[in-house]
């Protein structure tokens, strides 16, 4: 009965949701106030219907009830409850009801926090909002139904693809989505603004804190996959340059493009043009992602569908909103007539300098991941592009952005002087230099990576913590320092975060030692100055699956450093294996043991990493991430809305005191 009443409250949904798309656009366009007023208790309707939905559907996986179609493909009475419950996401129709009540979450929130927002600009966004809802809900009805019975259920299910049973993978998908789908505010902003022709300094402070909400939860989502990849596909890697880890890259890059653009428009308001077009692009990627994942266009363990009707609905999809907006956007584009003048050398050349870069950046990935979709229909031919390319085309990109952050942080608003800049940034620059010169000393017969890496990271760190710096004034205030508002410490922070992860990816890339052998049960070897001993190797029941699990003791002169159990799993309901490599943590270096098959003449397949600075890589998304929630903390988003609340009328006229 519950599972009806879920299917019945999405139907609900998606009639709520085209009521909150016509009736406010409509009011907006007509003026009329009581219409516009229809879009806030609709987006919050609507959310209470897609959460009883979704409620719904984790009742029946939780429960495991197989009279539900995806239940069974993707659930078992022995798995663990955590991936009963992440089994709702962890296929193509649960992780679509995810995607539309995340949509419906932050619709709801433009609701409850837009009271500060001009009742025809929020209607717009609120009725954009719902458009997109329409969308997708009509997606899901019509080819993705999560609440499909079947006639005669099975007495238990399929189980879910064992590489998702994971915490990694448990909670990745949901960051994610809350990204990609929060950039959808950003585009009804975008849209809102193009129908009522005006973008100013309070369209871009309205704008920032989604984009931001977005870009931190991308970010975490984002590293969450990769930390997934690093310890459980066994391959000891931490990106890939997979089409679906591309599908998430690129709206991570335009939007930190849009955010540092957004900043000009609230401070100069300049690049309204540029700013409006970025929000549609970076929504436009997120569709494009959903596009990959579920067309079936490409093969990989990230991709949910492969049925071409779905990828045709969600093509028709990207093509009407992206389309539309677009054609909007060339007819507008014209008014939006930037104030703002700004020299060759200033904070806003700077800004433009970074966002060129993380633009190109992105379109080196978008093409790297497309052609060989391209080559195979046009001209029938199958092709690879792999690290090899994305290493060489996007790298000399990011190393631009890197150089340039610290000095456009450190410019003037309007005009500036280099000179002054770069005398401030000296010391970071020497201690870049002497930093790679120490790192050049100690490799022999390496490439330049770590080298040129750590000098990034120390220039991008040091660079942070002069823009700190530059705010103690002539006295050498520290306390002044600490009155900061928050998006100053939060811009510092997330630069100095993205130095952290530029030292991890150059040291781990650069110095990591792989020994790959066949060990009998007591053999030792040595690798990198640590002596590894295969002890044992034994059978192991699991909840709801088999593994050979090895017992491996790892010392380094004489004195033992970890024991570790690395295992070969297999899941007889979905009769598939998986590697789970052991790994000893540490701040400067990971130690990565993997136990493979047995072999026919004795003994296993091992295979041993040292992998030095790995874990700087998800430290300096973590800090990345909380740089970006100290900056959505900064008070001067809410002062506008207590502006106007302290504004509103008391009684009888009086001013509210």
């Amino acid at each position: 009965m519950l599972v009806e009443l879920g299917h019945f409250a999405l139907i609900l949904a998606f009639i709520v949701a085209v009521v909150q798309m016509i009736v406010p656009f409509w009011g907006a366009a007509r003026a009329n106030r009581a219409w516009m007023a229809v879009g806030e208790p609709a987006a919050l309707l609507q959310l209470l219907l897609v959460g009883f939905s979704f409620a719904a559907l984790i009742y029946a996986f939780v429960t495991s009830d197989f009279s539900l179609r995806l239940v069974v493909l993707n659930s078992h009475t022995a798995k663990p409850m955590l991936y009963k419950v992440a089994g709702v996401w962890g296929n193509h129709e649960g992780s679509m009801l995810l995607w539309v009540l995340i949509l419906a979450v932050f619709g709801g929130a433009a609701a409850v926090f837009g009271g500060n927002l001009p009742a025809s600009l929020r209607a717009r966004v609120l009725a954009v909002q719902a458009a997109i809802g329409v969308a997708f809900y009509a997606f899901i009805l019509w080819t993705s139904n999560p609440f499909v019975r079947l006639v005669s259920p099975p007495m238990n299910g399929e189980d879910l693809n064992p590489l998702l049973q994971d915490p990694g993978l448990a909670f990745h998908p949901p960051f994610l989505y809350l990204g990609y789908v929060g950039l959808s505010m950003a585009f009804s902003f975008a849209v809102a603004a193009l129908l009522e022709g005006r973008v100013d300094a309070a369209w871009g402070r309205w704008v920032r804190p989604w984009t931001l909400a977005a870009w931190i939860f991308l970010t975490i989502g984002i590293a969450l996959g990769s930390w997934w990849a690093y310890y459980e596909l066994g391959w000891g890697g931490f990106w890939f340059w997979d089409p679906v880890e591309n599908a998430s890259f690129m709206p991570w890059l335009i939007a930190g493009a849009l955010l540092h653009s957004a900043i000009v428009v609230e401070k100069r308001e300049a690049l309204k043009s540029w700013t409006i077009l970025l929000a549609i692009l970076a929504f436009g990627f997120s569709l494009i992602g959903t596009f990959l994942v579920r067309s079936g266009v490409i093969t990989s363990v990230h991709a949910f569908a492969n049925d071409p009707e779905r990828g045709v609905f969600i093509l028709v999809i990207l093509a009407i909103f992206m389309g539309g907006a677009l054609t909007l956007f060339a007819v507008r584009a014209a008014a939006m007539e930037a104030k703002g003048v700004f020299s060759l050398v200033s904070r806003e050349s700077a800004l433009v300098v970074n966002n060129i870069l993380l633009v190109v950046a992105c379109l080196v990935v978008f093409i790297g991941t497309i052609w060989p979709l391209v080559a195979e229909a046009f001209w029938g031919r199958k092709l690879s592009v792999g690290a090899p390319f994305f290493n060489a085309a996007f790298t000399p990109f990011f190393i631009l952005i890197a150089v340039v952050l610290p000095i456009g942080t450190l410019m003037a608003w309007k005009r500036a002087r280099l000179k002054p800049v770069l005398k401030r940034l000296r010391p970071a620059l020497l201690l870049a230099f002497a930093v790679a010169a120490l790192a050049f000393a100690l490799q022999t017969g390496r490439s330049a990576l770590a080298p040129v890496g750590l000098a990034l990271a120390v220039w991008l760190v040091c660079g942070s913590l002069a823009d700190l710096g530059s705010k103690l004034g002539q006295n050498r205030d520290f306390k002044r320092v600490l009155r900061l508002p928050r998006a100053d410490w939060g811009r510092a922070v997330s630069h100095g975060g993205l130095g952290v992860t530029i030292a991890g990816i150059a040291g781990m890339m650069a110095w990591q030692t792989e020994d790959i052998r066949v060990a009998q049960i007591g053999e030792r070897f040595d690798v990198a100055g640590y002596s590894v001993t295969l002890a044992r190797v034994e059978r192991v029941e699991g909840p709801n699956y088999l593994s050979t699990m090895a017992t491996m003791e790892v010392t380094r002169n004489g004195r033992a450093v970890a024991t570790l159990y690395p295992e070969k799993r297999s899941y007889p309901v979905a009769q598939m294996p998986t590697t789970e490599a052991a790994i000893d943590n540490g701040f400067w270096r990971d130690l990565y043991l993997v136990i493979g098959d047995a072999q026919a003449g004795g003994g296993f397949a091992v295979r041993t990493y040292v992998k030095p600075l790995a874990n700087w890589i998800w430290l300096g998304c973590l800090i990345m991430a909380l740089g970006g929630g100290l900056s959505l903390s900064d008070r001067r988003y809410r002062v506008a809305a207590g502006q106007r609340r302290a504004a509103a009328p008391g009684p009888k006229g009086v001013p509210a005191q």
